[in-house]
């Protein structure tokens, strides 16, 4: 009788990132990390060396890595982080929520779950501004969205780098794969601009 997450339904979203942030600040300890750019890297390899399908990728790639200087300048406290919050993985049922599929869990900076909670319900940036105000109920600050638009980016890039890898294997990911390589191209811009700005 369970049901997962609308992610169109502004209450359904809202006790979402209310959990997801209980967790959060549950400050739980495991004994391995989740490297976004680690990630990137191998699945880069697993490609044995064909090219990315899009003519810009080295480029980009750089750009991600821009963002890295910038992320790895902030304040974060690491605390386990589920990596893969999205809203098929939340589920309604029995007067409660549960949030499944560990997978891919791992020491990160917690703000990593609302950017991938974020890019797989193909958000556009409006929706993305209500769900980190969703999860941040007393104010984001602005450091913080930089932070997170720049996480966005870099989550992007790395699943457009994990759909390359599976249509190697046969697996197309169609739309969705293109969305993720936007995500890396826009929101690099928007966070660069905030940068540029504070």
């Amino acid at each position: 009788g369970a049901r997962n997450c609308d992610a169109e339904n502004e209450n359904d979203v809202k006790a979402c990132m209310k959990y997801l942030r209980n967790v959060h600040e549950q400050k739980l300890k495991v004994n391995h990390s989740f490297d976004l750019f680690e990630q990137i890297e191998k699945y880069e390899q697993y490609r044995n060396g064909e090219k990315s399908i899009y003519r810009d990728y080295e480029k980009t790639k750089e750009k991600m890595y821009e963002l890295k200087f910038f992320v790895d300048q902030q304040e974060k406290e690491y605390t386990l982080t589920h990596i893969d919050a999205v809203p098929d993985n939340f589920l309604f049922g029995d007067d409660r929520i549960y949030l499944i599929d560990w997978e891919y869990s791992g020491m990160q900076d917690p703000h990593v779950d609302i950017a991938m909670f974020a890019i797989y319900a193909l958000y556009e940036k409006e929706q993305i501004d209500q769900l980190i105000d969703a999860y941040f109920t007393e104010g984001c600050p602005e450091i913080i969205r930089t932070k997170i638009y720049c996480y966005i980016a870099i989550c992007g890039f790395l699943w457009s780098n994990w759909c390359e890898y599976k249509r190697i294997l046969g697996v197309e990911f169609g739309e969705y794969s293109l969305k993720q390589y936007r995500y890396a191209k826009e929101f690099y811009r928007l966070a660069k601009e905030r940068m540029e700005n504070d």
